[in-house]
């Protein structure tokens, strides 16, 4: 299985963003955050969104005779923008969460 986003595959550990690896909250010193690190996996949804895009009209137009790899290239942009929906979905239902608690 493809990992679109770099979750399973990643050499760090996922951690929350505001902590860095010794434990201590990010500040000044640096550590990506959760805003950077869902920019970075939109931008590569998107990249991975606009490479099936060129594949399939390579291939509708004869430049690419290369069907699996079209059909590879969809499969992964599909997988990825499943994923970063299925993130998005997990945000919104947190923000509600959030919205209904009283203080």
């Amino acid at each position: 299985m493809a990992d679109p986003l770099g979750f399973i595959s990643g050499s760090q550990p996922i951690r929350p963003a505001s902590l860095q690896a010794g434990g201590q909250p990010a500040g000044a010193a640096g550590g990506a955050s959760f805003k950077d690190a869902l920019i970075d996996n939109i931008k590569r949804v998107d990249e991975l969104q606009q490479q099936a895009n060129r594949s399939m009209e390579d291939i509708a137009t004869g430049k690419r005779d290369d069907l699996e790899g079209v059909i590879l290239a969809t499969q992964q942009a599909d997988s990825a923008f499943r994923m970063l929906q299925a993130v998005r979905n997990r945000v919104m239902e947190a923000y509600d969460e959030l919205k209904q608690t009283r203080v």
